[in-house]
């Protein structure tokens, strides 16, 4: 059984593709979810705030995803573009929910939504962009004994094997 905050990023979801395919003010969409069977079921109050301010806060929120594609932002599919927005609102806008709980469901959504291995771009952008507006939480829930992940511009530190050898 999903809970009312998962059910909510559903209808959010499905709220964005429908902003992305007819530009709908936030209130008109909410308007139009409300209709939806489950919707009863979702948290509304997270429904109308967390696509608002998606809607509201979209260009800024592309500007920080769309360095961390691996191709132009036309080119990501609309229910990724969704997914990835509600995430990223999440981790910069909404501080009381923990980034691996917003990572966690945009994976899910992607999962249940997105195209095959959509989950894995999806953890991989938004694991960046809470590293960046994170740093603190995300290297402290990282298990102990795993290193951060290095960033590719970065050389490689010789490992143990390769400091003996030296």
């Amino acid at each position: 059984m999903r809970s009312p905050r998962r059910r909510a990023r559903e209808f959010v979801l499905q709220g964005l593709y429908q902003w992305q395919m007819t530009g709908d003010r936030a209130e008109d969409v909410v308007r139009d979810l409300a209709e939806l069977e489950g919707y009863a079921a979702a948290d509304a109050d997270f429904i109308g705030a967390e696509l608002a301010g998606v809607i509201g806060e979209a260009d800024g929120l592309r500007a920080l995803l769309e360095p961390l594609a691996d191709r132009k932002w036309a080119e990501v599919s609309p229910v990724e573009k969704a997914i990835l927005l509600i995430g990223a609102w999440e981790i910069v806008h909404a501080p009381e929910v923990p980034c691996r709980v917003s990572i966690n469901e945009a994976i899910e959504l992607a999962k249940r939504f997105g195209g095959t291995d959509g989950h894995k771009y999806v953890n991989g952008i938004l694991d960046r962009v809470a590293a960046a507006i994170r740093p603190a939480e995300m290297a402290a829930g990282r298990p102990a004994g795993r290193k951060p992940r290095r960033n590719p511009d970065e050389p490689a530190k010789p490992g143990p094997k390769e400091k003996a050898r030296a």
